[in-house]
């Protein structure tokens, strides 16, 4: 790394190349006046494993590609520590995850501009959904046919999917072709995979493309210690790289690490509640006190069924099938490793008094741990097939604080999930309509028993533990910076820190709450419009059609 770097002033100075900061960074540098710095910890992303779209099952805890976050002791868990890995690489999670694209429903956007995020209501955010989709549909009024990131429906072969959605049929459950237009009901799932069968992460579908542009410096391998500040203004970073400190400039500084990191570097910098920052040491600049504040996650609940017979995915990863699947998808970009091994993608209401669904079940004809195998020489996982309960709208809420004033440790994650007796009761419900779609043919005929929580666990003091002892995450923090006006919020609707200038976050942190469905998609949302923010420009909006007569 040469002392230029340390030396030239920046336009603008992103910290962090994940979903948000690879858009960002590729759509201010369309301005070819506009210097960008884009400063990441992580390392490039063109392995393999991570391009192949079925890669991401050993992506997730692979160490060169992950930052191996863990969760303080859940309260609410028997004590537990989960798993939070993010993204050690350009692209952040968007090149390890599991690819699922949704944007929420409507009304969670139209709720946002209710809690004081103004211009940020579903009329205003789909032009940018609208913007960054190129959508197997082809485009239309409600989908995006051009935009840099590729949408397709998952290849669904080897995954029982025909059987789940006859199943759902006969549960009664709502059935739709499109969960974006119709907003509930079992469908399809669709994934950020391109035309070639390779993953669209927004490194590959932005910031690759936009690599070449001599107005953008992308830093890999670089470690942010603090913003710098004058006063209430932020005039840079400083970070490490090679083992060399460096001092960036910009015009403004802004954040794209993510709700664990994005909250940890301004709470590093003095900005963030007086008493957090003064049990580290760390000199207040500004006492915000929402920073790291209202943690918003989607916890998952287990439901599990061991298969009668060999009826699942463990088929396809015998080896010598695998290293055939592998060899298509290298060469033609098809087959069940250029796909998600999901079934189907149900978002339903548990409670048909509700105004939008509440849960989702993620079902996949195998457990997300299953190994390759082979006859004789190692044994095949066992043929199971798995639904989790993901809840949509939870109730509980944690927070984000330092573990230490050094910048190379981890965060402390506090996700106090299940804190909310509420949430419970969503997950029992939700238990509920998982065991409902299993035992409906023609699903009944392949399942053999209940293995998760168990048929003969049915009260609620037994489910209840079961969620205590078996509940994990979606990898889906949100809100650690939240948008809005209020004591609490932490930006304004430009993405602009409260009580400071030169400085944004653009990133899932600061969203007021949790969206009803996968937050990559509404993560890149987030950066396409923050980008026109910047540049003081702003699509029209996009009004609700008139419900026919």
């Amino acid at each position: 790394m040469s002392d230029a770097v340390t030396a030239q002033q920046y336009d603008y100075v992103i910290v962090g190349a994940g979903s948000a900061g690879a858009v960002l960074a590729a759509r201010l540098t369309e301005d070819q006046q506009t210097r960008v710095l884009l400063l990441e910890a992580g390392g490039k992303a063109d392995h393999w494993l991570l391009k192949m779209p079925l890669g991401f099952l050993k992506a997730l805890f692979k160490p060169g590609f992950t930052w191996p976050y863990m969760s303080e002791e859940e309260p609410h868990l028997n004590n537990r520590r989960l798993f939070l890995p993010r993204g050690k690489l350009l692209g952040g999670s968007s090149s390890i995850n599991g690819m699922f694209y949704m944007r929420g429903h409507s009304m969670d956007f139209d709720r946002w501009a209710q809690k004081g995020a103004l211009g940020w209501s579903h009329a205003d955010v789909l032009p940018y959904f609208l913007k960054m989709e190129r959508h197997w549909t082809g485009g239309d009024d409600r989908h995006g046919g051009s935009g840099p990131l590729a949408v397709k429906r998952n290849a669904t072969q080897y995954l029982l999917h025909e059987e789940l959605m006859q199943a759902a049929r006969n549960a009664g459950l709502p059935i739709t072709e499109d969960v974006h237009i119709d907003e509930e009901g079992v469908a399809r799932g669709e994934l950020t995979i391109d035309e070639k069968g390779n993953r669209a992460s927004t490194y590959e579908a932005y910031l690759k493309p936009a690599m070449s542009r001599p107005n953008l410096t992308v830093v890999t391998g670089a470690t942010v210690a603090r913003i710098v500040t004058e006063g209430r203004r932020a005039t840079g970073v400083a970070y490490s790289c090679e083992g060399v400190d460096h001092i960036a400039h910009g015009r403004e500084v802004i954040l794209s690490g993510g709700s664990y990191n994005s909250p940890q570097l301004l709470m590093l910098s003095g900005i963030g509640p007086a008493q957090e920052l003064s049990r580290h040491g760390i000199a207040v600049v500004h006492d915000l006190p929402g920073v790291g504040q209202n943690l918003s996650e989607h916890p998952r609940v287990p439901v599990e069924f061991a298969a009668k017979g060999e009826v699942t995915f463990v088929n396809q990863l015998r080896f010598d099938r695998a290293v055939r699947h592998v060899l298509n998808w290298r060469l033609f970009g098809k087959g069940p490793f250029a796909a998600q091994v999901n079934s189907a993608n149900p978002i339903l209401r548990t409670d048909p008094r509700l105004a939008q669904p509440d849960i989702q079940l993620w079902c996949n004809p195998v457990k997300v741990g299953a190994h390759l195998w082979f006859p004789g020489i190692k044994a095949a996982p066992p043929h199971e097939m798995t639904t989790d309960v993901i809840l949509l709208h939870p109730e509980s809420r944690g927070h984000v604080g330092l573990r230490s004033a050094d910048p190379r440790d981890q965060p402390a994650i506090h996700l106090n999930i299940f804190s909310a007796q509420a949430d419970f009761e969503t997950a029992r419900r939700g238990i509920a309509i998982a065991r409902r779609l299993y035992a409906e043919e023609p699903m009944a005929s392949l399942v053999d028993h209940e293995t998760l929580p168990g048929a003969h666990k049915t009260s609620d003091a037994e489910l209840e533990e079961h969620v205590r002892a078996t509940a994990q995450v979606t990898q889906h923090p949100v809100g650690t910076c939240a948008m809005g006006g209020g004591r609490d919020a932490v930006v304004d609707p430009e993405l602009r820190v409260h009580g400071m200038e030169g400085l944004r976050v653009v990133d899932a942190s600061v969203m007021p709450d949790v969206p009803g469905g996968n937050t990559n998609a509404p993560t890149i949302m987030i950066a396409e419009k923050a980008a026109d923010i910047i540049r003081g420009r702003s699509l029209p909006r996009i009004e609700p059609k008139e419900e026919a007569a």
